[in-house]
């Protein structure tokens, strides 16, 4: 049985006739950067989230950078954030010379520990960057309770929970800055790279509408240094198909992953530890991930049923080679280890069929 890991090219399929037509539209205007179609995901976005400002980016990682840049962090200022997540959540902290500052996570939902955050604050942390892993938020009220107390700005760092909501709201709404990802693998995604940025304060969003273009205020005249972080037309015209399309998907997401849940939850033999969403909770499953103590021989397993897995993520980046400089040590962040040992992801998709997945939940069972 074949099985696609992200099943992309169903959904391209699902929606054909429109994107294709979109995409025309925009070759034939020749108006590939800006313009009308980027102005409508913006405005469709913040309606979406019920964000005051929705900007297009060009990456879920320039989303990220343009937000530490518009709060001013740079050489010899601390982040907090998270040692479990992809690199670009840390890496843009120290391309900007701040200090990246982790902190261990939950060992059920795999998100920061809001126990931990105050020990690591400094008199040169300036703001904490919670990750909402795998399609689920982190716990962004505790967060935020203890960001006012030391007056620090919070950037949700939400690439891969766009969709998702905590206590009702939405995902990219729940803190000064929310980042997301529209990469092709993400809940949804472009046929490229892209991102966007949310805030409702209206000196950040003017501030980094100027940063990802140059650090423009008006045509050749920069107010910042800034960077090329522009979303383009045929990205923002893909998008605004897709996203018409969205609450559809997210509801088949999750009926994905909590099918997944009940049918691997009693299977005691191979000891899979399945993904917990807290109350209040609702995830989009940017990844279905379980925990598996020999998570080696379950890949070959599933490998010679031709079931594709991942492994989000290998190796914590506290351990990274590029951040040996920071000069943590094997140990002490035991948890994000543990998990990074143990974790692997399914294959998730709206278009995963019950009989695909079925088949995967067998073989995860060895029946």
């Amino acid at each position: 049985m074949k099985i696609n890991f992200i099943d992309l090219q169903s959904q391209y399929e699902a929606y054909k006739k429109e994107i294709d037509s979109e995409v025309l539209e925009v070759f034939s205007s020749a108006q590939f950067i800006g313009g009308e179609k980027l102005n409508k995901l913006e405005k469709s976005l913040a309606i979406y989230t019920g964000s005051k400002h929705a900007i297009g980016c060009s990456s879920g990682t320039d989303a990220l950078l343009l937000a530490l840049m518009a709060l001013d962090i740079g050489y010899n200022d601390e982040v907090i954030t998270t040692p479990f997540t992809f690199i670009a959540t840390a890496e843009v902290i120290a391309f900007l010379g701040a200090k990246p500052v982790f902190v261990d996570i939950e060992p059920d939902t795999y998100n920061i520990d809001v126990t931990k955050i105050r020990a690591a604050i400094t008199d040169r942390t300036k703001a904490i960057i919670p990750v909402s892993l795998y399609g689920q938020c982190a716990d962004m009220d505790v967060i935020n309770d203890i960001a006012k107390e030391y007056k620090l700005p919070v950037i949700e760092d939400a690439c891969q929970s766009f969709g998702a909501t905590y206590n009702g709201k939405k995902s990219c709404n729940l803190s000064t800055i929310g980042c997301t990802s529209f990469f092709p693998s993400k809940p949804l995604g472009a046929y490229g790279d892209g991102g966007a940025i949310f805030t409702n304060d209206d000196d950040l969003a003017t501030k980094m509408r100027m940063l990802l273009n140059h650090g423009q205020n008006e045509r050749y005249k920069h107010k910042y240094i800034g960077i090329n972080g522009r979303l383009d037309a045929v990205q923002a015209a893909i998008l605004n198909v897709k996203l018409k399309y969205f609450d559809q998907e997210v509801q088949a997401r999750e009926e994905i992953g909590s099918r997944y849940s009940d049918l691997l939850d009693d299977s005691e033999n191979t000891q899979v530890i399945t993904p917990k969403i807290k109350e209040g909770n609702t995830s989009v499953y940017a990844q279905y991930s379980i925990r598996v103590k020999d998570r080696e021989a379950m890949i070959k397993r599933c490998a010679a049923a031709e079931i594709p897995t991942a492994v989000h993520y290998p190796v914590p980046l506290h351990l990274q080679e590029a951040f040996e400089y920071l000069n943590y040590n094997k140990g002490d962040f035991p948890v994000s280890e543990e998990v990074a040992t143990q974790i692997m992801s399914l294959p998730m998709s709206p278009y995963l069929s019950e009989t695909e997945q079925d088949f995967i939940i067998q073989t995860i069972k060895g029946k």
